[in-house]
């Protein structure tokens, strides 16, 4: 019989247009009986297929096919990143089958080459838009568009431009392609300003990663009557009314969307930790207008001149604000804690509050301290044996945390000030003292707590989860920490790594030169955190069991748990809690895409703010240190946090190799450019509309 099926295979190869049934059978006279039977395994099998008229053809063989997302576009080719993880996938440009930059789409001919993996493109599963954002050039009698995206060559502007349109100009575009070539036309839609503002890049920016800046009038009208609702008898029955404890918020001095507040004290085991969270589940109910808006914006979005909310004002700043002095509903955890730190119990429940006192970091900083005058220890007076408590249960927690094997990675955050008209006039090092410190260790405690009754009731659940670092960034991470020579040892160890594992090697470099490329080599090891409906653990923080409970004025996850939970505690039916199953997968799924998405566009906004401020200091010397090598150069920051390019033919007389992971070398002298080594530079140039910078080394250092 597989003889048979061989030579009916073997002549469909012959006839791709196909044959009949019966002209087939007389071509290979073969046994009637023999040659049905062959026929008819060969269909099952998936082997040949048989049309309407009869006619036998060679199925067409199944692809094997790679979903990815386009991530970048140049002249000629493009580059796919597997949704699965692995490398990027370079395709040419005759494979690409006009597929744009975030396009989804479903890769075959997949093949590794000494260069890397290339792909020809099948299909677009998915399209994105086309709408981009760039800055528009003049050149040579016709305007071209520089792409914000990905997309690494300008592209033509059509010849209909909007009146008042000048070269330099931060401009949006539709993209289209000619109708006689692949080439790609942008026809601009929309004119936000000169490119060389940060403030009107920022806009540009929101676009591009389409962050929507105002609210739908059915949201606005939701928000206006729940924020002018008064807190009812209704809204008090079955609360625990926690007016009259000693309990405060603590924030940023130009906070206004106060979502924590705390209380602290002793007990005979330990501590007693009472976090209090604004009850913004109240006030935006399930499947209405502002909870589909919440769902789709899923985080605030913080930029250097502006917030953009996840909840309209009214909810954020106003009705859901634990503001001092003022009645509020809440949603109360009280964690139980040993004189060591572990957790004995907990319980949750849903409150009424009234804040003591509207605390401010720098303000706490300074009682911490013993710096505070009489004025603020009086303002501070009502919550201050709480404060002390929580300021040693925070230390309690953090040396726990340490022991467990948790560990910091040095990241300096950037602090802007902006004129009054909006220009960045200053960056400097955003610091973080022990008020602030306190705060997290007590947040986590919470969301711990949150987790760990959602797991033992075995819920529907958002967790947040941190997953194991990939074994091949481990590997580039114990090349780079061999080449600097620290021990690599616990790196190397077979099975599961723990954080322990990677805080012995950020041990090894405290204090070093090195220590913030460690830091940084860390960072891009680990797993980016995400959200989850299922509890597989946090891997940074060696935590089995985490969740977002803590802000969900700025969160969706933690709105959508806040949710659940009080589901929970209304319903003795779990069945109608386990209705949120669906919710919670696709709360999870959204949330995380969206905290990605704001991520990029908050980072893509510092980068036009620093270019702004250094480009008003062209041509002066500063010192910096080395943070990043590559092939062409090396990366310098500067004490403000500021961060430029120094190519390595800049260097005067030397000629610069790269060793391929830390290090330039110049082949002339033996001269060294490693990360972690103070070099001073010359501010060369600045492109807000990009966020480059560019340094050049002194003129000692040249």
């Amino acid at each position: 019989m597989e003889e048979t099926k061989e030579k009916i295979l073997k002549y469909l190869n012959k006839v791709p247009q196909g044959i009949s049934a019966r002209s087939l059978l007389k071509r290979l006279k073969l046994r009637k009986s023999d040659y049905y039977k062959a026929l008819d395994l060969l269909r099952a099998e998936g082997k040949v297929s048989v049309s309407k008229s009869r006619r036998i053809r060679k199925a067409k063989e199944k692809k094997s096919m790679v979903e990815a997302t386009i991530v970048s576009l140049s002249k000629g080719f493009a580059f796919a990143r597997p949704d699965d993880g692995g490398d990027d996938i370079f395709i040419h440009a005759d494979h690409l089958k006009k597929a744009f930059i975030k396009d989804k789409v479903k890769l075959y001919r997949v093949r590794q080459s000494p260069k890397g993996p290339s792909a020809e493109v099948d299909s677009i599963s998915e399209k994105s838009s086309r709408v981009i954002t760039g800055t528009l050039t003049r050149t040579n009698n016709r305007y071209e568009m520089t792409p914000d995206d990905s997309i690494r060559y300008p592209i033509r502007v059509a010849k209909n431009l909007p009146r008042g349109v000048k070269d330099g100009d931060k401009v949006q575009a539709q993209i289209t392609r000619r109708k006689d070539s692949n080439e790609l036309i942008a026809e601009i839609v929309k004119v936000y300003g000169k490119s060389n503002r940060a403030k009107i890049c920022a806009d540009a920016i929101l676009d591009q990663y389409g962050i929507r800046t105002r609210f739908a009038k059915d949201t606005l009208e939701e928000a206006k009557r729940a924020s002018s609702s008064q807190i009812s008898e209704a809204d008090l029955k079955g609360r625990l009314d926690l007016r009259k404890r000693a309990i405060c918020t603590i924030d940023g001095a130009g906070a206004k969307d106060l979502d924590d507040a705390i209380s602290v004290s002793r007990t005979r085991k330990g501590y007693r930790l009472g976090v209090h969270i604004a009850d913004v589940s109240h006030y935006v109910p399930e499947g209405g207008a502002l909870d589909e808006e919440a769902f789709e914006r899923g985080t605030s979005v913080y930029f250097a001149d502006r917030v953009v909310p996840m909840l309209p004002e009214e909810i954020s700043n106003g009705v859901c604000s634990l503001n001092a002095g003022t009645d509020k509903l809440a949603f109360s955890a009280f964690v139980d804690l040993s004189e060591e730190g572990e957790i004995l119990s907990y319980r949750f429940r849903k409150s009424v509050i009234c804040s003591r006192v509207r605390g401010v970091y720098s303000e706490v900083n300074q009682i911490f301290a013993g710096k505070a005058d009489r004025e603020l220890k009086k303002k501070y007076f009502p919550v201050i044996r709480s404060l002390n408590a929580a300021r040693k249960l925070a230390k309690i927690l953090k040396k726990r945390s340490g022991e467990n094997g948790s560990f910091d990675i040095e990241s300096t955050e950037s602090e802007f000030s902006l004129d009054e008209n909006g220009v960045c006039v200053e960056v400097r090092p955003r610091k973080s003292g022990e008020a602030e410190g306190m705060i997290e260790q007590l947040m986590i405690t919470a969301n711990q707590a949150a987790a760990k009754l959602a797991k033992s009731k075995g819920i529907p659940f958002v967790y947040r989860v941190h997953e194991q670092p990939d074994p091949e960034r481990v590997k580039t991470l114990v090349q780079l920490v061999d080449a600097v020579g620290l021990n690599s040892r616990t790196l190397k160890q077979k099975g599961e790594l723990s954080a322990a594992d990677f805080a012995e090697v950020l041990d090894q470099a405290k204090g070093t030169p090195i220590q913030k490329v460690i830091s940084h080599q860390l960072l891009r090891t680990m797993a980016k955190a995400r959200y989850d409906s299922k509890p597989i653990g946090h891997f940074g923080l060696v935590l089995a069991d985490y969740c977002h409970f803590t802000s969900p004025i700025r969160r969706y996850p933690d709105l959508a748990i806040h949710r659940i939970l009080t589901a929970m505690l209304q319903e003795k039916d779990k069945s109608k809690i386990n209705r949120f199953e669906s919710f919670a997968v696709g709360a999870a799924k959204s949330s995380s895409k969206s905290e990605v998405c704001a991520m990029s566009a908050e980072r893509d906004a510092e980068d036009c703010y620093m270019a702004e401020y250094i480009g008003q200091h062209l041509g002066e010397i500063y010192d910096g240190v080395i943070s990043g090598v590559t092939q062409r150069g090396i990366f310098v920051e500067l004490a403000n946090t500021v961060e430029g390019f120094v190519p390595a033919d800049s260097f005067q007389n030397a000629n610069y190799q790269f060793d391929g992971m830390i290090t330039q070398v110049d082949r002339n002298t033996g001269k060294k450019l490693t990360i972690g080594q103070p070099l001073r530079i010359q501010v060369a140039a600045a492109d807000v509309a990009s966020g480059r910078i560019d340094f050049v080394p002194a003129e000692d250092e040249k």
